[in-house]
C-alpha cells in the first residue's frame, strides 16, 4: 500500500508546462507570456553572446545555446517561470575546458553533464542540492562577478597583449598592468559608454531595455563613424542565419574520462544555479517548483544544446526574474523568448556583425557590478565570525583557486559551523524525581528521602534538543557521571525530537554500565522515530525499559520497590 504522504512519480516529474494548461490557457496568459517572453529576449540576446564570447565560444553558441536550452528548460522543466540559457557563473569552468579540451571537449563535457543532472534529479537528489549555506552562495557569487570583471579588463580598454591572456587572476593581473600602454582610446569611448547608458536607463528610464539600446548604440556608432576596434564581424566573422543540424559529440572512452571532472563541475554548478534561480522566481510569485523534474529539464537542455554546438544551460537569476516582472503566466513565456532569439539570428543576424566587442564588453562589466550582493555581503561580515569565514573562505577559493573547490569546501565549513552551533542547543538538566508530598517511610521506619524530599536512589535527566553525533561526547560525559550507588537512572527523551546513530550509541554504552552496577535504566517520552532508532542498536528490555512520562517511569520504580520490600 502507497504511502499517502509521499509524492508519486507524477507529481514529482510533471512539467509545469502541463499543470499551467490543465488549468486553462487563454488569450489573454498567451499576451502575457508573449510580451514577457519579448521583454526576455531584448535581454538574453547581448548577454548570450557577451556571455559565450567570454567563455571562448561564438557569440553563435551563445544564441544556439539561449534557443535550444532555453526552449526546453521552459517546456520540462519544474518552475513556471525559469529562463534557461548561457550564465556568467560558467565563463570560468567553461573557458578553462575550452583551453584544456578544444571546443569539442567542452560540447562533450556539456553533453556528459547533462546526463548527470537528468540522473541527479531522477534519483530525487534535487532536494539537498539546496542545501547550500547562504554564506556560500553569497561568496561564491561575489567571486564569479571579480573573475567576470577581471577577464572584461582587455575588452573594456582594448589592450594588445604579447600572447594569450591567462585565466588565473594572479597571472592575468601582472600581463594586463603591463599592456596598459596599449590602451586604445576608441574602445574606451565605446565600452565607458555602453556603461554610461545602461547604468543611466535604469536610473531614469528603468522600463526601458538599457542593454540592448547599449548595444545598438555601438553598433550604430560602428556602422556610421566606421571605428577601428572589433566587432564581432571581424573576430567571428558574424552569426550564421539559423541555426546548425544536430550532431552527436565526438567521444571515445578516454575523451569522456578526460572531460568528465568538467562534466561534474558543470553538474554540480547548473543545478545549484538552476535552483536557486528557480527559489528566487518561488520567492518572487509564491509558486512553488518541483526541484527533481528541474533538474531533469536541465539536463536534457544541456544534451539538446551540445547536439546543437550550445554550450553550458542553466536557469538564470536575472533573466527568470525580468520574466516575473514582465508579468508572464507560466512556461510559454520563456518557449516565445528562445523564439524570438531564433527570429533574430535568422531575420537580422548580418545587423550583429557590427556590434563592437567592447559593448559587449561594458554588458559584461555591469553584469559583474550587479551579481555582487553587496549588502548581503556587508551584513554577513558583521553576522557572526562563523559566517565571515565561510563567506571569505568561498569568496577567496573562488578568486583564486577552482570553483568547484570553493563549493566544497565552502560547503564543508558551512557544515562543521552548523554541527558546532546544533551541538552548543542541546542540553541537559537534572529534575527532582519526587517531592515531600510523596514520601513514605519504610516499614523498618527509615526514609529512603532527603530533607528537600528527593529521592537518592533515582537520578533523573532531561534531554532537550537534536541528540546527534556532534553532541553524543558531551552527553554522555554529563550521563556517565552516575555511580553505582543509585539505584534507578531515568532519562527524558520529550523534548528529543531526533537521534541519530552515534546517540543511540551512547544511550547503549550508558545502558550496559547500568546494568554492570545494578543500575535500573528508565527511558520516557521516546517518539516513535527516537524508540525505531534506539532499538536498533539493541536498546529495548530488559537492558532498558520504557515509560511515556517521568511520572510514570517513577510509578513504576515505586512498585518495583514495594515489591522488593514486600
Amino acid at each position: 500500500m502507497r504511502d499517502a504522504t509521499r509524492p508519486t512519480f507524477a507529481e514529482l516529474f510533471t512539467p509545469k508546462l502541463v499543470t499551467v494548461l490543465r488549468e486553462g490557457y487563454g488569450l489573454a496568459n498567451l499576451r502575457s507570456d508573449a510580451i514577457a517572453g519579448l521583454t526576455v529576449a531584448i535581454v538574453a540576446l547581448p548577454l548570450s553572446m557577451a556571455i559565450a564570447i567570454a567563455s571562448g565560444a561564438s557569440p553563435a553558441q551563445g544564441l544556439y545555446t539561449a534557443i535550444i536550452g532555453g526552449f526546453i528548460v521552459s517546456a520540462l522543466g519544474g518552475s513556471r517561470f525559469q529562463i534557461g540559457g548561457p550564465a556568467g557563473a560558467f565563463i570560468v569552468l567553461v573557458g578553462a575546458t575550452v583551453d584544456m579540451h578544444g571546443m569539442d571537449g567542452l560540447i562533450l563535457a556539456t553533453f556528459l553533464s547533462g546526463l548527470i543532472l537528468a540522473a541527479i534529479g531522477f534519483l530525487r537528489l534535487g532536494t539537498y542540492i539546496k542545501f547550500i549555506p547562504y554564506p556560500v552562495t553569497v561568496g561564491f557569487t561575489a567571486g564569479i562577478a571579480v573573475i567576470i570583471f577581471a577577464s572584461q579588463i582587455s575588452g573594456l580598454l582594448g589592450l594588445t597583449l604579447p600572447g594569450e591572456e591567462p585565466r588565473a587572476l594572479l597571472d592575468k593581473l601582472p600581463t594586463l598592468f603591463a599592456a596598459l600602454p596599449t590602451i586604445d582610446p576608441a574602445t574606451v569611448v565605446v565600452s565607458i559608454g555602453t556603461i554610461a547608458i545602461i547604468v543611466g536607463l535604469k536610473r531614469f528610464r528603468p522600463g526601458w531595455p538599457g542593454m540592448l539600446i547599449a548595444v545598438g548604440t555601438g553598433g550604430l556608432a560602428m556602422a556610421l563613424l566606421d571605428l577601428p576596434i572589433a566587432t564581432i564581424g571581424t573576430a567571428f566573422g558574424g552569426i550564421p542565419m539559423g541555426l546548425p543540424l544536430p550532431h552527436v559529440p565526438a567521444f571515445s572512452v578516454e575523451k569522456i574520462m578526460a572531460v568528465l571532472p568538467n562534466a561534474l563541475a558543470f553538474a554540480l554548478l547548473g543545478s545549484i544555479e538552476s535552483l536557486l534561480s528557480a527559489v528566487v522566481a518561488d520567492g518572487m510569485t509564491g509558486r512553488r517548483h518541483r526541484s527533481n523534474c528541474e533538474l531533469v529539464a536541465q539536463g536534457v537542455a544541456n544534451v539538446g544544446s551540445s547536439l546543437f554546438h550550445g554550450i553550458c544551460v542553466t536557469g538564470t537569476i536575472a533573466r527568470t526574474a525580468t520574466n516575473v516582472r514582465a508579468g508572464a503566466h507560466g512556461p510559454v513565456s520563456g518557449m516565445l523568448h528562445a523564439l524570438f532569439l531564433l527570429v533574430f539570428i535568422v531575420a537580422a543576424a548580418p545587423v550583429a556583425a557590427y556590434i563592437p566587442l567592447a559593448s559587449l564588453a561594458g554588458v559584461l562589466a555591469v553584469v559583474s557590478y550587479n551579481m555582487v550582493e553587496k549588502h548581503a555581503f556587508a551584513t554577513l561580515l558583521k553576522a557572526s565570525k562563523g559566517d565571515a569565514a565561510v563567506l571569505l573562505v568561498t569568496f577567496g577559493l573562488t578568486v583564486f583557486r577552482d570553483l568547484t573547490e570553493a563549493i566544497v569546501v565552502g560547503f564543508a565549513l558551512g557544515s562543521v559551523l552548523f554541527i558546532h552551533r546544533m551541538s552548543t542547543t542541546i542540553a541537559v538538566e537534572t529534575a527532582t524525581p519526587l517531592v515531600a508530598e510523596d514520601r513514605a517511610d519504610d516499614e523498618d521506619g527509615r526514609t529512603p528521602y532527603d530533607e528537600s524530599g528527593a529521592d537518592p536512589d533515582i537520578v533523573v535527566y532531561r534531554i532537550s534538543g537534536v541528540f546527534f553525533f556532534g553532541a553524543a561526547a558531551s552527553i554522555g560525559s554529563v550521563l556517565d557521571r552516575i555511580s553505582g550507588r543509585q539505584r534507578a537512572l531515568v532519562v527524558d527523551f520529550k523534548a528529543v525530537p531526533f537521534v541519530d546513530s552515534t546517540a543511540a550509541n551512547t544511550i547503549e554504552g550508558l545502558a550496559q554500565k547500568a546494568r554492570r552496577q545494578g543500575t535500573a535504566l528508565v527511558l520516557t517520552g521516546t517518539s516513535t522515530g527516537v524508540r525505531r532508532e534506539l532499538g536498533a542498536h539493541g536498546l529495548r528490555p530488559p537492558l532498558v525499559h520504557f515509560a511515556p512520562t517521568i511520572e510514570a517511569a517513577l510509578d513504576h520504580l515505586r512498585e518495583g520497590r514495594r515489591a522488593e520490600a514486600a
